[in-house]
């Protein structure tokens, strides 16, 4: 493509028409009548021609360049990976949005390919999102007003390769049990009972009664029993003394044939959270300052985990880079509650 000067003085119709305007021509009320980026058909052309103005300046299109807008509608398509759909097109970028409540996974690699890809731009939120149904997860543009068919094709192929750049892994409905010690007061019973079902609620989740125990090992050990008779497919274990190896809920874990996947998490608050496994179940182990209301790591490994997800050392330990967590950091918790901030119960 090439870009073409017109002076007002030599202007004809058939010097505009087919063309791209490459800027906005206003009216004598300064109001904009021909907006950049229009392809001028006749119409337009003759309607330039009654305007006011010195020059203009216009994109004439080679065989093989198509204009940003069908342009952009490709990549998007290709963008848009399972659970993910293209919702429109405005102010130049076509919106992707979810078609479900899940947690959002970007294909960071492909995504790079295809943004270093001449004239490519999609942008998305971060990996690992939870997201709501309707909610906006990515935009996608053509950078340029018109752009070679040959580049959209290479950044299409690498987005295909990934079964696109974007998709939603919905939350799949589990039976989840919850252990604590019964020594936990009444009144902080309530108040763990209520956080943790409307936590678990947001999921599509089941709340089983929550199962208190003594102090002991085999307590613990018999109140996982229990649990997995109930239909527990993940177990919350909280009010552990997580810094005490000899901890009853520890022991009893131990007891029962449970292995600690990692104990301790690169993130604040919410570093004492930890996982294991116990008859194939995850157990995650609630750090106490969790246990309410406050958004915690343990916000960002449940929805991993209710999304299907094998989480492991490794993942955990991943946690580290931007696992400095404060209210800046709310968007990356589900909105369990739209009167609240994301990741957080009011008290």
């Amino acid at each position: 493509m090439k870009a073409v000067r017109i002076l007002r003085d030599n202007a004809a119709a058939g010097m505009l028409e087919g063309r791209i305007i490459c800027h906005d021509v206003r009216d004598a009320r300064g109001k904009v009548a021909v907006e950049k980026g229009q392809v001028l058909d006749a119409g337009a052309a003759a309607g330039l021609l009654t305007l006011s103005w010195r020059e203009i300046h216009v994109l004439e299109l080679d065989p093989g360049d198509i204009h940003e807008e069908p342009a952009g509608a490709r990549l998007s398509q290709a963008a848009a990976g399972e659970g993910v759909e293209v919702r429109g097109y405005s102010g130049g970028q076509w919106t992707l949005a979810a078609t479900r409540r899940g947690l959002l996974r970007v294909r960071g690699e492909a995504l790079a390919e295809v943004n270093f890809q001449e004239g490519m731009a999609v942008y998305t939120l971060y990996d690992l999102q939870p997201v709501e149904a309707g909610e906006a997860v990515a935009r996608a543009k053509i950078v340029p007003l018109a752009i070679g068919e040959a580049h959209v094709k290479r950044a299409e192929e690498h987005a295909w390769a990934a079964t696109g750049l974007v998709t939603v892994r919905t939350f799949t409905p589990r039976r989840i049990g919850a252990l604590t010690r019964a020594s936990l007061p009444v009144q902080q019973r309530a108040r763990f009972e209520a956080a943790l079902g409307e936590k678990v609620d947001w999921f599509g989740s089941r709340l089983l009664p929550v199962h208190y125990c003594a102090d002991e090992a085999r307590a613990v050990a018999d109140g996982l029993g229990t649990l997995a008779d109930a239909g527990a497919e993940l177990v919350i274990a909280a009010g552990a003394a997580s810094l005490d190896p000899l901890d009853a809920m520890f022991e009893g874990l131990q007891l029962a044939g449970g292995r600690m996947v990692r104990h301790g998490t690169p993130a604040h608050p919410g570093s004492l959270l930890w996982l294991a496994r116990w008859r194939e179940r995850p157990v995650l182990g609630m750090p106490a300052c969790g246990m309410f209301s406050q958004a915690t790591s343990f916000d960002l490994v449940l929805p991993r985990i209710l999304a299907g997800e094998t989480v492991g050392h490794a993942d955990l330990a991943a946690i580290g880079h931007g696992g400095l967590l404060s209210r800046d950091s709310a968007w990356r918790f589900p909105p369990y509650r739209k009167s609240a901030a994301r990741g957080e119960l009011p008290e």
